[in-house]
């Protein structure tokens, strides 16, 4: 089986003009089938996130209507706005919506479903996603529409601006992508008001911003990032909130947006896999955003150059929103706009600089969380997880099942480059259920192919193992096929357990169930609302490849190593305090200096 929504890289996507064109041109067709006498644009089967549909797909005919002025088009725009000013404002309270501040304001909003009452907890980000497709057509459409209904869609951006922020809670769902996506909207809502009040609704703007969204920004792996869903990082909605960050500095000019989004660029850089796989998040665990990346992921992945293209997006959205039959849908319409008006190019080429949380060179690349463990390991296009065993879940030492990588004081990491090689070496403070502290010292050394991993710390009693890894998926062309195995070798003897109980909180990688399935099945609310993250951490056992130690280490450690990726026999051999001698390196892993920092010696063979 494949996974859902990860598929291939989005710079592979061609983003020439004329390419971008011909994208348009299909949308056009498509909604001059569509349009209805009275200028209705929703796709027939569209149920929730409906609200601003319509409007989306008249800012696509208008911006066609902008580059290549098709004479149909016209008549298309101004009666397709003349439904949604008609038929999709409302401005009488939802019933039961529960985030209103002020009853009865008679301002105008965005309903996630058209039933009163049903669903309304989506009406936020519905009416912020209206306001984003008034504002772009306004945008788009001089010369388009009379004034008339052009002063009529300036009132209506206006007020969805307000009942965002002043009748309602801002951001109620605590979803990043949503709050800096409305402040965008009063950023490009600001351009069409007269100059005072113009002024003053970029001005609250800047101050929601900042007071609503980076005063309440959350730390992960030494980033600080607009929190999605409760959490720090989604790998649906984080990129998206790039994009939002990438047009705020477009439109606006100010450098917070700049900063905060190369921030969260270098953020994506160092967890994204060299082949563009990652997992985890607060709100989906795998399903990828596709164009709605596109705009951030290529403006900021520029500034400060990296691949970030890399990122592997969901094709069936490739340039725009469709339904299950592959008809365009209007939701997040203004996005294609945007990517099409931005001239940066993808940068395609790594970044250079060594970063603390990923180590990458060639086709392999190590991904590691705040903790400095791992969270996904890559290696001959294989991706692996934690594995988890006794509802610890890491890549580390286990000891009468208990998992020794959780920190107890400060990680130190040392990075290394010499002959062809790329290395990292991880010492941590680790605490055992006999609350002895031990330090753990984990090596990292790629050369570009493969991966060898080694593990040393004090001799332990009794008879431990390495927990090295949950294989998971693998590329397979432009898609991710999962997997239950991966090519590994060991020093000491090599298995791969699977759990011997059945279960939602045991995972067995030979099961055609993904990682978010299994996730949210643990999670405590329902899928879409609950925490995939929180849900997967209940996981009690997985699939793992469990290593033994490797024979001949220094008679004071226990020292595990293992291959990931393609080789023959795997048979290292250590001398000294502890130097490692492979088929491509000697490795020595110096005593600390004066501040306590190991040494780390690499030489290529």
């Amino acid at each position: 089986m494949h996974l859902l929504h990860q598929r291939g890289p989005l710079h592979d996507l061609p983003d020439t003009q004329e390419a971008y064109d011909a994208v348009l041109a299909d949308v056009v067709e498509q909604a001059l089938r569509r349009i209805t006498p009275d200028g209705n644009l929703e796709h027939p089967d569209c149920y929730d996130d409906i609200g601003d549909t319509s409007l989306g797909i008249t800012s696509l005919l208008a911006f066609a209507w902008q580059r290549g002025k098709d004479p149909r088009l016209p008549e298309a725009v101004r009666r397709s706005l003349a439904f949604h000013l008609r038929e999709r404002v409302y401005t009488v309270d939802n019933p039961g919506y529960p985030n209103l501040k002020v009853r009865n304001s008679g301002l105008p909003y965005a309903r996630y479903v058209l039933e009163a009452g049903a669903h309304p907890i989506g009406d936020w980000p519905s009416t912020a996603w209206a306001l984003l497709q008034a504002v772009t057509i306004l945008d788009v459409t001089d010369g388009l529409v009379d004034d008339e209904q052009r002063t009529a869609l300036v009132e209506l951006a206006h007020g969805y601006w307000r009942w965002l922020t002043e009748a309602t809670f801002f951001n109620p769902q605590e979803a990043g992508n949503q709050a800096i996506g409305c402040v965008v909207g009063g950023l490009m809502l600001a351009r069409h008001l007269p100059s005072a009040e113009g002024e003053s609704v970029r001005a609250r703007a800047l101050r929601v911003y900042a007071d609503e969204i980076r005063a309440h920004r959350v730390s992960d792996r030494g980033a600080l990032l607009p929190p999605e869903h409760g959490g720090a990082y989604d790998n649906n909605y984080g990129p998206i909130s790039l994009s939002f960050l990438a047009q705020a500095h477009l439109v606006s000019g100010e450098d917070v947006f700049a900063e905060d989004g190369e921030a969260l660029a270098r953020y994506i850089d160092a967890r994204l896999t060299n082949g563009g796989f990652d997992n985890g998040g607060p709100r989906y665990s795998e399903q990828h955003s596709a164009f709605e990346s596109v705009l951030g992921l290529r403006y900021f992945g520029s500034r400060i150059g990296a691949d970030l293209g890399r990122y592997r997006g969901d094709s069936r959205w490739a340039r725009h929103a469709v339904k299950p039959d592959g008809g365009v849908d209007g939701h997040f319409a203004w996005m294609l706009v945007w990517q099409i008006q931005d001239a940066t190019r993808w940068h395609r080429t790594p970044a250079t600089e060594a970063v603390r949380h990923q180590l990458r060179a060639g086709t392999v690349s190590v991904a590691f969380d705040s903790r400095m463990t791992p969270s996904v390991v890559e290696a001959d296009g294989t991706y692996y997880l934690p594995a988890a065993v006794n509802r610890q879940h890491g890549f580390g030492p286990v000891l009468d099942g208990f998992l020794l990588c959780r920190p107890m004081g400060e990680v130190r990491v040392r990075d290394v480059r010499a002959d062809g090689l790329t290395a990292k070496l991880v010492t941590k403070p680790v605490v055992g259920r006999d609350h002895v502290l031990r330090h753990v010292r984990s090596l990292y050394v790629t050369d570009g192919t493969r991966l060898w991993v080694t593990v040393a710390l004090e001799r332990l009693a009794g008879t431990p193992y390495l927990l090295a890894g949950l294989p998971y998926a693998a590329d397979d062309g432009d898609r991710v096929r999962r997997v239950a195995e991966g090519e590994i070798a060991a020093a000491g003897a090599l298995r791969l357990t699977h759990p011997a109980q059945q279960g939602p909180d045991h995972f067995d990688a030979r099961a055609e169930l993904t990682q978010e399935q299994a996730a949210f099945a643990l999670a405590a609310d329902p899928r879409g609302y609950g925490n995939p993250d929180e849900g997967w951490r209940h996981l009690v056992t997985s699939t793992a490849y469990e290593a033994e130690p490797a024979p001949g280490a220094p008679p004071h450690l226990h020292v595990f190593a293992v291959r990931y990726g393609p080789g023959g026999d795997f048979t290292p051999s250590f001398d000294g305090d502890l130097t490692m001698h492979t088929e491509a390196f000697t490795a020595v892993i110096e005593t600390e200096d004066a501040h306590g920092d190991p040494g780390l010696a690499l030489t290529g063979r």
